[in-house]
């Protein structure tokens, strides 16, 4: 069954899917289709399809879903295991930096690799929830916030510090035995061009 999202995780899978021609094919496939549909599609002979979606297949990037009869012959119905993917850092193995290697903690260095590192573990614990049938517990708060002088941006850093603070304060219980640890990474940038969720004037929240 295909997944809306899933993490790519080896570096193997992650050379598959960057490769420009499979890149292509796992856009071409996100619906069912055969091999040779998308060697018409990309005008490119069958058999140079046919070897690169044998890649695709043998890093769990594509797989067969169906069949179909076209006069004497059967094809194979292929689709893309997810509609969509992110590269997790534990494709880079032993050289994906750490959140404690950059000393600047107000760097935009360490909000990447914190970022990364929550892609990271979030993928790891989606693979034993999903082992165990279970639902993976998450939240996830996003807003958008204008600020009308850089004065005011830092006063929000201070105050948001201090929430943060008095909450972890009242909630955290280093005795509790039998509770659940949670990381939360809390971060800012500035809005890329061109990506704001909501209007210009205003803030937007969402929460999972």
């Amino acid at each position: 069954m295909q997944r809306d999202f899933a993490l790519i995780n080896g570096a193997e899978q992650a050379a598959a899917a960057l490769h420009p021609l499979r890149s292509r094919l796992l856009e071409q496939f996100r619906e069912p289709g055969s091999a040779a549909e998308a060697a018409r599609s990309l005008d490119l002979p069958r058999q140079r399809i046919g070897h690169h979606v044998r890649m695709l297949q043998q890093q769990g990037l594509l797989a067969q879903v169906g069949e179909r009869r076209r006069g004497a012959f059967t094809e194979r119905l292929l689709q893309t295991t997810a509609r969509s993917w992110a590269i997790s850092p534990r494709a880079l193995g032993a050289i994906g930096m750490a959140p404690e290697e950059v000393r600047d903690r107000f760097s935009s260095e360490y909000l990447a690799v914190a970022s990364a590192r929550t892609l990271r573990d979030v993928s790891l614990l989606r693979e034993m929830a999903d082992e165990q049938d279970k639902r993976l517990a998450t939240l996830t708060l996003e807003t958008e916030v204008r600020f009308a002088s850089p004065s005011d941006q830092a006063a929000f850093a201070a105050d948001l510090n201090r929430a943060i603070s008095d909450l972890v304060a009242r909630y955290h219980d280093e005795s509790a035995t039998e509770g659940r640890s949670f990381r939360f990474m809390i971060g800012g940038h500035p809005v890329a061009p061109g990506n704001s969720d909501g209007e210009d004037d205003n803030a937007s929240e969402q929460a999972h």
